[in-house]
């Protein structure tokens, strides 16, 4: 049986929230009774403010945009900073987000160029933005950096960096797709977070498990300018309440819900780790999001995960990918999922699927 079509045959899968369902929009409107009766219009209405203010609140923004994808938001936020410092190129990560998932959007269709900072794996450092010969208007910085792991830096030295950057006019931008999950490794609040940041990217449908939607944070001028863009990007579409009910909802349900993620996360890794054919990366997750890193061809490892899935109905591997070093790598992000597996069978399945890789 394909790896894939086992995982989601399983009685219990150890990733995310479950299954992604239709029914999904019938909890939104179960959400909005007896709080809205009007959806939002082309951005406007009570509905999209109040969870704009929600979170900009939380998060100590001035204001926010409600936006359908994290790409539109990001891309919208370094265009504005771009025009605003008068010079079309920002430094970011090699392995962001918009680097190489989003098909040259900023470039193609925003005329911007990139900085790549420092070696694809690992963080990059206060050095390598030293290192930077040419100005530029804006640094991303993305938090945890999901390709490597979800490494996270220490604090003093994201302080650092970031001081570096706004004693130089140069705008700092988060990518906090995953801010939420981020917050426990620091022992912040995401509002203590986010002061390092002059704008802020959240996304609701990862470790929030929403159908989908973003915000930018940020303030009230900068507010102004990305809503013209939002229009310009075919972001206004009519009504994007399904999208916020349910983001807000998922939301009130799993925000305090992320060092309980990150601890069965820390559990999980460190059974897995036990085997001599894999490691975690990191060793010790920094998130409830972390990569499994096999010694063993494909093969092996497939073999290993749809025994498992047989033998006790865990999902353990829901799918491998050949980064470009060689390496064969599986992701795990932890969430509500995990909770609905009994310990005792967990790590049985754990301990036969690590016999099945070394034997």
């Amino acid at each position: 049986m394909d790896i894939t079509k086992a995982y989601r045959s399983a009685k219990y899968q150890v990733t995310g929230h479950g299954p992604r369902e239709i029914n999904a929009l019938h909890d939104a409107v179960e959400f909005a009774e007896g709080r809205y009766k009007v959806a939002d219009i082309y951005g406007s209405g009570p509905v999209i403010a109040d969870f704009e203010h929600k979170i900009s609140n939380l998060c100590g923004k001035e204001a926010a945009v409600f936006f359908p994808s994290g790409t539109m938001a990001q891309q919208i936020a370094l265009r504005i900073w771009c025009d605003r410092k008068g010079v079309k190129r920002v430094a970011y990560h090699p392995l962001c987000h918009l680097e190489i998932h989003e098909e040259d959007g900023l470039k193609k269709l925003h005329g911007i160029e990139t900085i790549l900072l420092g070696e694809a794996g690992r963080l990059f450092t206060l050095e390598d933005l030293k290192a930077i010969q040419v100005p530029y208007s804006a640094l991303l910085i993305e938090l945890p950096q999901r390709e490597i792991g979800g490494l996270l830096p220490e604090w003093k030295k994201l302080v650092a960096i970031t001081e570096y950057c706004r004693e130089r006019g140069i705008a700092i931008h988060l990518d906090g797709a995953r801010l939420w999950e981020a917050a426990p490794y620091y022992g912040k609040t995401e509002k203590e977070i986010c002061a390092l940041f002059d704008t802020v990217y959240v996304s609701f449908y990862k470790g929030i498990g929403g159908i989908a939607g973003a915000m930018l944070l940020c303030s009230e001028s900068f507010r102004s300018q990305a809503k013209v863009w939002k229009r310009r990007h075919g972001g206004d579409i009519i009504s994007l309440h399904p999208y916020i009910l349910n983001a807000w909802s998922n939301f009130d349900r799993r925000h305090g819900k992320m060092e309980r993620y990150w601890e069965s996360a820390k559990e999980v890794a460190a059974l897995l780790n036990e085997s001599e054919q894999l490691f975690t990366k990191p060793e010790i997750p920094q998130t409830n999001m972390f990569h499994l890193v096999f010694r063993v061809e494909r093969g092996i490892v497939e073999e290993a995960a749809v025994k498992t899935v047989e033998k006790f109905g865990i999902g353990l591997i829901p799918n491998l990918r050949m980064r470009d070093n060689g390496e064969l790598v599986c992701e795990l992000t932890l969430g509500d999922s995990i909770a609905r597996i009994p310990k005792e069978d967990l790590t049985k399945a754990i301990v036969y699927f690590n016999q099945a890789l070394d034997n």
